[in-house]
């Protein structure tokens, strides 16, 4: 028999086990939407898995790398019944995007993380609508008020990504 292992207690978290807990909230962010049990004519839920991507993305950029858009949109497609694709590569365009706005501001504060965040939620919704609805649906009052509500809830999110991170560095 191999011996117990020591205890980690007060080491710091590995960048692995980070990067797999902040996708593990992205994930179940898209999942969330599927749960809940709203009935509505008309969607009304943001884009939560896109909101918490957006939100670990801002709090710490090295966290999950650009490329982490693909799969983790692939996973947003196959769950919100949008186009195979959309969210795969519209989140990887907003990820680029964001880091190019990274690279060329010298500070940032929650205010622009908030405008950059709301900007790339009706980004993607926008792009979601052209992708999935013909041009003739007028879906564009509740697209607005889907927008509303998503740049309502981001600070929820980064909140809830700060605390998530916090839990996580504390090792039980």
């Amino acid at each position: 028999m191999r011996p117990p292992r020591p205890s980690k207690f007060g080491e710091p978290i590995s960048a692995r086990r980070r990067s797999l807990i902040a996708a593990a909230v992205v994930m179940a962010g898209s999942l969330l939407p599927v749960l809940v049990p709203l009935i509505s004519v008309v969607p009304y839920l943001p884009p939560l898995g896109l909101l918490f991507l957006l939100a670990w993305r801002q709090r710490s950029p090295d966290i999950l790398p650009v490329w982490a858009g693909a799969p983790l949109g692939l996973w947003d497609d196959l769950l919100s019944g949008h186009p195979l694709g959309s969210a795969t590569s519209l989140w990887t365009l907003i990820l680029i995007g964001i880091d190019l706005v990274d690279n060329r501001l010298v500070w940032r504060d929650f205010w622009q993380d908030w405008l950059v965040a709301g900007g790339a939620v009706a980004g993607f919704l926008i792009g979601a609508r052209l992708a999935g609805t013909p041009l003739v649906a007028h879906v564009d009052t509740v697209l607005m008020i889907q927008i509303a509500i998503a740049a309502a809830l981001y600070p929820l999110a980064a909140a809830t990504c700060g605390w998530v991170d916090a839990m996580g560095q504390q090792r039980r």
